[in-house]
């Protein structure tokens, strides 16, 4: 396929997007930042003193990935948990129409997730962040929780088109769970293909069966207990035994400044790489956009390329953005006619 060829067919799926509804289950987040400007370095201990600016509250994790799927212009059906706290309230209040809440449960006893990033810059100067605070929440869940989680998903599988699980590994989101989902798909009426999409930060070898998974390579690395760096060989094992010892249909691997590779069974592989400038900003929240565009482009009838391709430009977009950030529809349509466009002076 030639480059205007691709091109139309990439703007195809993009505009067919609206029409298609994302199940996206997973750990709710709320990414707090803290935004101050450096006053002075304190006499009691050598630290910056940060005049306060101002707190920002965004969701992270599935939030995230709910959150994108939204803003590429199709219907998010968000599902997971939160607590009846302060912090829990504040998160549900940010998510925008187009995600839809109804299934997200309330926990009496379970306390919301907070990241609390602290940026701190001058007047003049891009902010940038100087620590983390991580409040724990008490992961991870029993399985009870996720079994009873699972039997309350039932109403929002009838409804959906594709299916994105979000593991951040506080327990909710379990192979099991997939599993179960899986079934419930396949016993749907009328029986149509509905891609499953994951992307698990720890268990990458425990979810079987299911359509793709969207892996970064430290997350490989780790599940494999390799080193790939620039070795095409080791990247090429260990996306081939992915392959073997999870029985996707594909496996997209996500490499920072060096793209991705697609990996499929039977296949060659397929070497994408970065789109926009290596100079990234914030990597935060990225593999949430990458996954989020990958299930919407599988649930528009994308072939595995063509959504890794689609997952390639959103990704270069989200990177250069600070933050917990999205990528709209219009910004990935102007990102694909802008790759098209010839190069002055270059020949075809």
């Amino acid at each position: 396929m030639d480059i205007p060829e691709r091109t139309e067919r990439l703007l195809s799926l993009l505009a067919s997007f609206g029409s298609k509804r994302i199940l996206v289950v997973g750990d709710l987040i709320a990414d707090e930042f803290i935004y101050g400007e450096v006053s002075r370095v304190s006499r009691e201990a050598p630290v910056l003193i940060l005049k306060y600016d101002a707190t920002e509250v965004v969701p992270g994790g599935a939030g995230n990935a709910a959150n994108n799927v939204a803003a590429l212009g199709a219907r998010a059906l968000l599902a997971g948990m939160v607590g009846t706290d302060p912090e829990g309230r504040r998160l549900l209040a940010t998510f925008p129409k187009p995600v839809d809440v109804r299934h997200v449960v309330r926990a009496k006893h379970y306390r919301t997730p907070v990241k609390t990033r602290i940026l701190a810059g001058g007047v003049h100067s891009a902010k940038q962040q100087v620590v983390r605070i991580d409040r724990e929440t008490g992961w991870p869940l029993s399985a009870e929780v996720s079994e009873v989680f699972a039997e309350r998903l039932a109403p929002a599988i009838g409804e959906c088109d594709a299916v994105l699980l979000s593991d951040y590994g506080s327990g909710l989101i379990t192979p099991d769970l997939a599993l179960a989902l899986r079934r419930a798909l396949e016993s749907r009426t009328p029986r149509r293909p509905v891609p499953i999409v994951v992307d698990t930060r720890y268990r990458l070898l425990d979810y079987k069966g299911l359509t793709a998974c969207t892996p970064n390579e430290s997350e490989v690395e780790r599940a494999l207990d390799i080193e790939i760096d620039d070795d095409p060989e080791a990247l090429e094992r260990a996306g081939r035994t992915l392959l073997r010892r999870t029985g996707m249909q594909a496996v997209l691997i996500t490499r920072g400044s060096r793209g991705m590779a697609l990996f499929q069974p039977k296949q060659p592989t397929v070497h994408i790489p970065i789109f926009g400038s290596d100079e990234v900003a914030d990597v935060t929240g990225a593999g949430d956009t990458v996954i989020a565009t990958v299930t919407t482009a599988l649930a528009s009838g994308a072939s595995f390329e063509e959504a890794a391709r689609l997952a390639n430009f959103a990704g270069g977009l989200v990177v250069m953005k600070r933050g917990t950030a999205t990528v709209s529809q219009q910004e990935l349509r102007s990102a694909i006619e802008h790759a098209a466009e010839p190069v002055p002076g270059a020949t075809r």
